[in-house]
C-alpha cells in the first residue's frame, strides 16, 4: 500500500511555491478590488486593482436573468480578487474571464451570439436593402492558397 503522508518541509515547501504562484498571476490577470450591482442601469460594477472599472450588463451573466435586486446586490470578491461570487443565486465568476468577455458556459455564449446575430437595427436594415438592389448579399470569393 503506498504512503500518502506528506511531510511537513516537503508540505511546506508546497504552500511556498503555491504562494509564489499566486502572486505572480496576481501581477498579470486582472483582479478586483470591488464589486456592485448598479441598479440604475442594470450592470455590474467591477473596481480592479489597477484602477480601472469594468461594466458588464448583467443580462448577459449566465444564471442571473431572473434574480432579484437583492440576490443580484449580494455580490463579494473572493480569492485575493480573481473571483466574484453570488452566494444567493450559487453564482461565480472569475475576473478575468469577466474582463475578456466570458459570461458563462459555452452553450451560453453561444446563445448570446445567435441573439446577437438576430438583432435589428436601421443600419442593419439599410444595409440589406442597399444590397437588395445590388442582387442580393455579395459573393465572397475564395482567396487563391
Amino acid at each position: 500500500m503506498a504512503n500518502w503522508m506528506i511531510d511537513d518541509n516537503a508540505l511546506s515547501s508546497q504552500y511556498e511555491t503555491a504562494v509564489r504562484a499566486g502572486k505572480k498571476a496576481a501581477a498579470t490577470e486582472p483582479r478586483a478590488l470591488a464589486a456592485r450591482y448598479l441598479r440604475a442601469s442594470g450592470r455590474l460594477a467591477i473596481d480592479l486593482t489597477n484602477g480601472a472599472t469594468v461594466l458588464i450588463p448583467i443580462h448577459l451573466l449566465q444564471g442571473m436573468s431572473e434574480a432579484t435586486v437583492k440576490q443580484l446586490s449580494n455580490v463579494k470578491v473572493v480569492g485575493d480578487g480573481f473571483g466574484l461570487s453570488w452566494p444567493d443565486l450559487d453564482c461565480d465568476f472569475t475576473v478575468p474571464g469577466l474582463v475578456l468577455g466570458l459570461f458563462g458556459t459555452k452553450t451560453w455564449m453561444s446563445t448570446l451570439a445567435i441573439a446577437a446575430g438576430r438583432a435589428t437595427s436601421p443600419a442593419k436594415a439599410e444595409a440589406a436593402r442597399e444590397n437588395g438592389k445590388k442582387g442580393g448579399r455579395p459573393v465572397v470569393k475564395a482567396r487563391a492558397a
